[in-house]
């Protein structure tokens, strides 16, 4: 693969992670179980740092970044989850036949990464459709209860 090609695929995958990083950020504020609300927080700190080495990647080949808004999502909890896990499929989908045909081994391996991790974060969305509770592991002496706040700081 051509150098502007890669470039162009590293571009095209950050503008899709940072549209899905905005619609989890979305679905968080919306998402107000505690333990649901736990996996979109973990989901958005790992899309964070894959957005960050995508960042890195498209700086050192001299491309540019898209910007993406936070889109405007209403629904419940399940119904959004339910969206979520389609979304992560159609992302690894979308692009594992061609981050395997990079050329390039750490690019191909970052990207690899990422796509194994947006894989677990489907299971998340999955095992919360389900209604599982301990999406992130099991907590010693049972499961948090309570909602979050729809605002992060509250004065």
């Amino acid at each position: 693969m051509k150098p502007a090609d890669a470039l162009a695929l590293l571009e095209a995958i950050y503008k899709d992670t940072l549209a899905l990083r905005q619609r989890h950020v979305a679905a968080a504020r919306r998402v107000s179980g505690y333990e649901f609300n736990n996996a979109y927080q973990y989901v958005i700190n790992r899309e964070d740092v894959h957005l960050t080495w995508l960042r890195d990647a498209i700086a050192d080949a001299g491309g540019t970044l898209a910007e993406v808004p936070e889109p405007e999502i209403t629904g419940e909890a399940t119904r959004l989850m339910a969206e979520d896990r389609e979304l992560a499929g159609a992302f690894v989908a979308r692009w594992k036949d061609k981050i395997a045909a990079l050329s390039n081994a750490r690019h191909r391996t970052m990207l690899g990464l990422m796509l194994g991790e947006t894989l677990e974060q489907q299971r998340f969305f999955a095992l919360g459709v389900a209604g599982e509770t301990d999406l992130l592991g099991r907590r010693e002496g049972g499961r948090a209860r309570g909602v979050v706040l729809p605002t992060r700081w509250v004065e």
